[in-house]
């Protein structure tokens, strides 16, 4: 007779760090609980196309290689083009520097004529197979985590990405090597959108928060394989089950560090609360005050990155 294998409720950890096989039909359970104990975990057996990584990786070292001059041609963000040290408009700054791409195809490629020797159309072809990859890995996430959370509705979560109004986001950043090792790359915040899906060349510097909220954990780095974050409004979505991790990226005073971010963000319109369905009973349960996706976008674009932006809109602050 074949034994049953009991199914895994914890993830694998590897150096520290929560691993899962997204091939696995029998990952759930450890994908929800990464996400309550974590909120942040590595995918592999991923599925997307090598080739898809590593062209656009090279078209933005290319980018990155320009002179000043040339790169600034594609900026500066407002808020979408080329960024140089200067994070949002509060005040933060960091040792990098950064493309912020729309990924409804309204930013102008003809900005970027220079990289490379390359046409506007070859960037614009690596951005779309890249981000269509990884928008379909974070949707499938969201729907075994939808699946683990006994949620009836399986697209509940990834519908507000593949929403043709998603306010989602792409991001390649470019940490050149640093004088001081300490040097703070990008400032420790958390992402205000649902997901964000992050790969990076083989290079170190990015942290997480652990949950005693002052320790920090390197996160050894995998070319490889992607990260995954918890965002602020599934944070809301879960009603605080979920953790939106709080990280920062420390510059590498050896090599330059090239990562590629998508955030997966509802449309501007969307009203974010916690899900009937995960409340407890009883009309107080919920944690968070109802908001659009608009208005919480809007009050972190006045905040520093390191603020807790969420508080605005918890019910405890508001009694």
């Amino acid at each position: 007779m074949v034994l049953e294998q009991p199914q895994l409720t914890t993830p694998t950890l590897l150096h520290g760090v929560p691993v899962i096989d997204l091939s696995n039909p029998d990952s759930i359970p450890c994908l929800v609980k990464a996400c309550e104990d974590y909120g942040f975990f590595k995918v592999v057996n991923h599925g997307i196309p090598a080739h898809f990584i590593s062209t656009l990786e090279s078209q933005a070292i290319d980018f990155f290689s320009l002179p000043l001059h040339e790169k600034e041609k594609a900026g500066p963000p407002h808020p979408f083009g080329y960024g140089n040290k200067t994070i949002g408009r509060n005040g933060d700054f960091g040792w990098l520097e950064y493309l912020l791409l729309t990924t409804d195809h309204a930013f102008d490629y003809h900005n970027l004529a220079s990289v490379s020797a390359q046409t506007p159309e070859t960037f614009r072809r690596a951005v779309n197979d890249y981000v269509c990859a990884v928008k379909n890995m974070a949707c499938q996430i969201l729907e075994l985590l939808a699946e683990g959370l006994r949620i009836q509705e399986k697209n509940v979560f990834s519908k507000l990405l593949m929403d043709e109004q998603s306010d989602s986001v792409f991001r390649l950043n470019h940490y050149p090597p640093s004088p001081d090792k300490n040097l703070i790359g990008f400032g420790e915040h958390t992402d205000p959108q649902i997901i964000s899906v992050l790969r990076s060349n083989n290079t170190s510097g990015l942290e997480i928060c652990l949950k005693d909220d002052s320790s920090w954990f390197s996160v050894p780095p995998d070319q490889d394989s992607f990260f995954i974050n918890v965002g602020d409004s599934l944070q809301v979505m879960t009603n605080g089950r979920f953790k939106s991790v709080k990280h920062r990226v420390l510059a590498n005073s050896e090599k330059s560090r090239v990562s590629m971010i998508y955030f997966g963000g509802p449309p501007l319109s969307e009203k974010i609360a916690p899900l009937p369905s995960l409340l407890m009973e009883g009309e107080n349960s919920s944690l968070y005050k109802e908001f659009t996706w608009f208005e919480y976008k809007k009050s972190a674009y006045k905040s520093r990155l390191a603020d807790n932006r969420l508080c605005l809109f918890e019910k405890i602050a508001a009694s």
